[in-house]
């Protein structure tokens, strides 16, 4: 079942660990196949050395599995609500890099500060505020999706023009149109981080303006 998508998702799951965005069994890489609805996702709990492509779980919308024999990652319900939110996307990943996280941490977006943003992001790229009490004695990992959901929509942010966010406390979340995108999107927000944090540093320097991040943006 979607053997292409599994094998997709398992090598970008490598690739996390390889390029030093994710330890242990931190991070998850899922892709969705629009046709039948079906989500393929990492699982849960184990190494990224002892993984196979056979091991990605795959998962209907609801959340229910429809193969595989272990536990699909933790944050597949984060994953699920951003797929039925964001029906351009078709691939999240999320990582606990280091930069990115700190600025999580923080509860700061990043801001755009030159070109390396510019032409990833068209925009800062949010954080999301912290769940509430109630937020957090539910389903965390769906209410942290409606998280997600509510920034950009609060924001009227275009999810194609800003592709990833941090979530308060947690790490980025970034996605695309392909596994493969979306890895890009993951490696470019660890990036810019540490660049943005940086660059602030030697200067507390304004974000770059509208005009600027389009003609980097879209060309």
């Amino acid at each position: 079942m979607l053997e292409n998508l599994k094998l997709q998702v398992y090598k970008a799951s490598l690739k996390l660990q390889e390029q030093g965005l994710v330890i242990f069994t931190w991070g998850n890489v899922s892709a969705i196949d629009r046709k039948s609805g079906l989500v393929v996702i990492k699982p849960t709990g184990i190494s990224y050395d002892e993984m196979v492509p056979g091991d990605m779980v795959v998962v209907d919308l609801n959340g229910k599995v429809q193969s595989g024999d272990l536990k699909p990652s933790s944050d597949t319900h984060t994953h699920l609500v951003l797929y039925q939110n964001f029906p351009e996307i078709g691939s999240i990943v999320h990582s606990h890099s280091e930069y990115a996280s700190c600025w999580a941490q923080a509860g700061l977006g990043i801001p755009p500060l030159g070109i390396s943003h510019a032409n990833f992001f068209n925009g800062e790229i949010p954080c999301t505020l912290p769940l509430s009490a109630q937020q957090l004695e539910g389903d965390l990992e769906t209410e942290t999706g409606k998280a997600i959901v509510e920034t950009f929509r609060a924001g009227k942010i275009d999810p194609a023009r800003i592709p990833g966010i941090l979530v308060y406390g947690h790490g980025p979340f970034c996605w695309g149109k392909s596994v493969q995108n979306a890895f890009d999107h993951t490696v470019a927000i660890e990036k810019i981080a540490r660049m943005a944090y940086r660059t602030r540093q030697l200067n507390p320097v304004q974000p770059v303006g509208k005009g600027f991040l389009d003609r980097y943006f879209l060309e």
